[in-house]
């Protein structure tokens, strides 16, 4: 039986309905992008570009880089910045807005999905807070990859279509080159984008947002008479299951703050973030979090309290009883999908000494700066039979008797279940990551493009969409990272 496709459209033709836009003039400021000079594409993804709908074959066309680097306007888009506000480190910030990125319009798909054309590095915006509204290739980049890095590892996120390049001269700690990302998202909505109005006492935008939200992202709650809290609530799981999906893959954010948090439960906003190398719990990413705040062991807790904000910016909406039972909903929950995350990363079934298994694991992993994912993936060829030393597991260990004790109680977990080394293998290949996105990947990537060559982007690219697969070409990328890989420092500037 053939297939149907979806007819491809042009640029120009994009099917662009812009429900945001049509909120009052309070939720967002109109503008059009500054335009970068002489752009040029860094890299396309075709991927994102089928979300779209969009014809792959566009990315050819000379005024492709010209309508992403904002020489040129969509026909359709409505271009505007979100005004938002935030708790930034457990500080309120009472307004903060889309400082550096555009809105250009929602594009509906011909399977009925809407995504946010989101452009970043789009100029100066009313709420940029003195600064010059633009990105840089450095940061581009890394927001690029760590997209599709997550979306490759099944994680709810935002997606990217392209990276645009200029010859703008942009001030940071050096000089860069100003450059554009246009990012894509169901919805670009925060737990800011509702906080803004709490603070400012005004209540009747709460509810128009929530409507909003409600009707284009949560469409099955419109008619329900308790619909706030059981938005709230969903929200409230949602953000619980990403937080067990990044601490199972080993993912640090490094800036939850609240209008980082998006309203859809994906991971949202790019800046300083990483992924493990070795198993350290208090992973600290962001060269600027100098308390700790958002280390890899706090991201539950933070996901707890961002939460907490929403529902108290959500407060008159619903009664306090029912704002407190939407938010007991959120540990639960988190325990609940990181123990079944953890299972399926074991090859196991949830079971009643999981917890206990996981928790020595992840305490042995730690004392010995065993990496992460180089871990996880040689597990998945342990051997129950107690005469194969499982050696390559072991050698990772500096105390190779805290695995061989560790793996005795796996081994008795696995055989209760009666676990088969094969099965269990390829079940575990489709769970436990290859590659991820280590820092000195992106920053071989970043150097290469600088120097004018972004075959290494395109590279990743390919390899970070299908992380479970064995790449054999690309072996080399599974491996450890080098040692200067440590002296890789990223801050909220990156």
């Amino acid at each position: 039986m053939e297939r149907d496709f979806p007819p491809l459209r042009k640029l120009e033709t994009l099917n662009f309905d812009n429900a945001y836009a049509r909120l009052p003039d309070l939720f967002h400021a109109r503008l059009t992008p500054t335009p970068l000079s002489n752009p040029h594409l860094v890299s396309f993804n075709p991927d994102a570009a089928a979300l779209l709908d969009l014809d792959p074959a566009e990315v050819e066309r000379s005024e492709f880089a010209e309508y992403f680097a904002g020489q040129r306007l969509l026909p359709g888009a409505e271009p505007l910045a979100m005004l938002y506000a935030g708790h930034q480190f457990g500080h309120f910030v009472p307004q903060l807005g889309d400082g550096r990125a555009i809105l250009l319009g929602e594009v509906v798909n011909s399977r009925g999905e809407r995504w946010d054309l989101h452009l970043k590095g789009a100029g100066e915006t009313p709420f940029s807070r003195n600064g010059d509204g633009r990105a840089v290739l450095r940061s581009s980049i890394r927001e690029y990859l760590g997209g599709e890095a997550m979306h490759g590892l099944g994680i709810p996120t935002t997606r990217a279509l392209c990276i645009v390049s200029s010859d703008v001269e942009v001030y940071r700690e050096k000089v860069e080159r100003g450059t554009t990302l246009l990012r894509l998202a169901p919805s670009h909505v925060r737990f800011g984008s509702f906080e803004v109005f709490f603070y400012r006492g005004q209540a009747e935008p709460i509810r128009i947002l929530a409507d909003y939200v409600i009707a284009q992202h949560y469409p099955e709650l419109a008619a329900l008479p308790d619909k706030y809290p059981r938005f709230l609530r969903e929200v409230v799981r949602r953000t619980a299951r990403l937080m067990a999906q990044w601490q199972a893959v080993g993912f640090a954010h490094g800036v939850m703050n609240t209008d980082n948090m998006s309203i859809l439960g994906i991971t949202l906003d790019y800046g300083p973030y990483g992924f493990l190398d070795h198993f350290d719990s208090g992973f600290i990413c962001n060269h600027s979090d100098h308390q700790g705040r958002y280390a890899f062991d706090q991201q539950p807790n933070i996901g707890a309290w961002n939460v907490t904000c929403l529902a108290q910016a959500l407060s008159p909406l619903m009664t306090v009883e029912a704002a407190t039972e939407a938010l007991a909903v959120y540990q639960a929950a988190f325990v609940t999908y990181y123990i079944e995350l953890m299972c399926a990363k074991l090859g196991l079934a949830p079971c009643a000494e999981a917890a206990q298994l996981i928790t020595d694991l992840l305490e042995r992993l730690h004392a010995n700066r065993v990496d992460y994912t180089i871990f996880f993936r040689r597990l998945n060829r342990f051997q129950t039979d107690v005469a194969v030393p499982n050696a390559a597991l072991r050698d990772l260990f500096l105390d190779r008797s805290a695995f061989d004790t560790w793996a005795q109680d796996y081994r008795t977990q696995l055989l209760r279940q009666g676990s088969q080394d094969a099965a269990r293998e390829a079940q575990m290949d489709r769970i436990n990551p290859k590659y991820i996105l280590r820092n000195y990947m992106a920053q071989i990537a970043i150097e290469k493009a600088e120097a004018g060559d972004f075959s290494e982007v395109d590279r990743l690219l390919h390899l970070l969409h299908a992380p479970f697969d064995a790449h054999p070409e690309l072996e080399h990328y599974a491996g450890f990272p080098p040692d200067w890989a440590q002296r890789i420092e990223v801050s909220c500037s990156s």
